[in-house]
């Protein structure tokens, strides 16, 4: 034990001998890693499945690196995902038309072990995880009233309802794992730019979701509103909640009885990257001896 105490301080006093601290903002764009299925898209001919990740899209990040010698540092990242939009369902047959799409609007925190293989070449291995935001569903849905319902609501043949709503999913606290290999160029003693290829692994267990927003008009055959807001959020149409838990596991009379409640599932967030930025450098260690 008083080995390591001595080994710990050793350390401990070579990393504030040295004392290098850097500040990084990066912007980037990411694909899907392994692109998992996200929904269908159904004509009248067939049906095909979608494809994609929610960690897919545009970040942001702000990160701060401290160096404990010229090799070896930790590194804290913030940052905010915009994530592109993946297709839930896409529904084109007679008398019913869907487009809904999901997007993630994330915030995360990564903390990484660098190395700095030469002057230029670094990589990055940490932990990475989600510490706020949300998936969001956008859905438009059109379906026309059969001639017998249209009858029955005192409307013209060929009217039809307009659902509009957002519903936002929460999940669990994830763990994932980020990579990443860069180069840096420098431009003077204090700035440098950087250029990285960056890998999130991450997924994440749908907790809960609720209505933001919710519409739902009655349409007359030329587009004339004949009844607005027909459901609203305060009167949702039957079957649906305003908030929806979901469980891992889920019993038949719940499942049977109570539409609040689903058995969860997981969604993929796991992405490859490409990072630009620039870094800024506190103090000058190159003058530490």
């Amino acid at each position: 034990m008083k080995h390591l105490i001595i080994l710990f301080s050793a350390l401990c006093i070579t990393g504030m001998s040295y004392g290098q601290f850097n500040l990084s903002v990066s912007t980037g764009t990411s694909i899907g890693s392994a692109g998992m299925k996200t929904g269908e898209e159904i004509n009248s001919s067939q049906t095909e499945n979608a494809y994609g990740s929610y960690g897919e899209g545009v970040n942001f990040q702000i990160r701060g690196t401290y160096f404990f010698d010229s090799k070896f540092g930790l590194d804290l990242a913030l940052g905010y995902l915009n994530g592109a939009d993946q297709t839930i369902s896409k529904v084109e047959v007679p008398g019913t038309n869907v487009d809904a799409i999901a997007r993630a609007r994330a915030f995360g925190a990564a903390l990484s072990m660098v190395y700095n293989f030469n002057e230029n070449f670094y990589g990055r291995l940490g932990a990475l995880v989600k510490v706020g935001g949300k998936t969001e569903a956008v859905v438009y849905k059109k379906e026309v009233f059969s001639d017998t319902a249209a009858t029955g609501l005192g409307l013209p043949s060929g009217s039809y309802s307009e659902t509009n709503y957002i519903e936002d999913y929460h999940g669990h606290f994830p763990l994932g794992v980020v990579a990443a290999l860069g180069y840096r160029f420098k431009l003077n003693e204090k700035f440098s730019l950087f250029v990285e290829a960056e890998y999130y692994g991450i997924s994440l267990k749908r907790k809960d979701s609720e209505f933001k927003e919710f519409n739902t008009d009655i349409v007359l055959p030329d587009g004339t509103v004949a009844v607005p807001s027909f459901y609203s959020l305060d009167n949702l149409a039957p079957g649906l909640f305003k908030e929806t838990t979901y469980l891992d596991e889920l019993s038949h009379v719940d499942a049977a009885t109570d539409g609040s409640k689903k058995l969860s599932q997981k969604v993929p967030y796991s992405s490859f990257g490409l990072n630009f930025g620039v870094t800024y450098k506190f103090g000058n260690p190159s003058k530490k001896k």
